[in-house]
């Protein structure tokens, strides 16, 4: 087999690398022409980091999710998991999306040993089912079916499906997107308590500049299409990270800067001084950074 370099086969999670990776499609509107999603993408992540992807819709992200899993080819380039060369899916590599995708015939605890029960390897790991149940703190509903189930539950049972096959590498395509702004947050803690329990490395789409900030080792921003990794920003922040802490809302800016979505202060607010009832506050100027839906 050949080694990728950089690999630490000691490690619980694994290292990823991706290498000079092109994606591109038949054009829609002509399928004779070529579309391109992903342009030249290079990037590693280290063995147990967490790292985020941003930017634009339409830009990639997805894409490259979906091509680290192992569920397409790239035109070109190649995909490193460790010492193995990403050819196909692996139960190595997990992958969480924006929808739980239960099966809705199945309960909560059947559905996470449903990844058990594709590899023929159920009998040996059942007891493994109601650790896992417990993990994501779903005791209580192991019986139940999706129907019962509020989005937060669901996305948990969908966590605890895609981590009791162990892998070396989660995969989150926007897991949290479709929750309220709340059970978000509630959820991010749990997402960190799990990586940090286990130590499998996770790559983490999101559109959430907060929720990259608050949860990542590290951020890359890539540009619209066809994506490219435009910056690679460092989070120093120690956890647990405080959202309304100057260094995160600084890192906030910078992010909103590099992506071209600060704004411009209106003309107005140049030659007019604000009274000071009309002076926005402190705790205005935070909540007005909230994350946008």
């Amino acid at each position: 087999m050949v080694v990728a370099p950089g690999t630490d086969p000691q490690s619980e999670g694994s290292s990823l690398r991706i290498a000079n990776v092109t994606k591109d499609f038949p054009a829609s509107e002509n399928p004779e022409s070529r579309q391109l999603a992903l342009k030249d993408v290079s990037f590693s992540v280290a063995p147990g980091e967490l790292v985020s992807l941003v930017g634009p819709s339409g830009c990639g992200k997805s894409t490259l999710l979906r091509l680290i899993a192992g569920l397409a080819d790239p035109t070109s380039g190649q995909l490193w998991m460790g010492e193995e060369l990403v050819t196909g899916p692996s139960a190595r590599r997990g992958l969480v999306f924006q929808d739980p995708s239960l099966f809705p015939w199945l309960t909560v605890r059947r559905n996470i040993q449903a990844g058990l029960v594709a590899r023929g390897v159920l009998q040996e790991k059942r007891n493994e089912v109601d650790e896992f149940v417990r993990l994501v703190g779903l005791e209580g509903f192991a019986d139940s079916f999706p129907h019962h189930l509020s989005g937060g539950m669901a996305q948990r049972a969908a966590l605890a499906r895609a981590l009791i096959n162990h892998p070396m590498v989660l995969l989150l395509d926007e897991p949290l997107g479709a929750l309220d702004a709340f059970t978000r947050m509630r959820l991010q803690d749990e997402v960190l308590r799990l990586w940090e329990a286990r130590g499998t490395t996770m790559l983490l789409v999101t559109h959430d500049i907060d929720e990259a900030i608050y949860m990542s080792d590290r951020i890359l921003i890539m540009t619209a299409r066809p994506g490219q990794i435009e910056h690679c920003l460092d989070v120093p922040l120690p956890r647990p990270r405080q959202r309304n802490s100057s260094e995160f809302l600084n890192l906030r800016s910078e992010i909103l800067e590099l992506l071209h979505l600060a704004g411009a202060p209106s003309k107005s607010s140049s030659t007019r001084v604000p009274s000071r009832e009309a002076s926005p506050q402190p705790r205005r100027q935070a909540d007005d950074l909230a994350p946008s839906k």
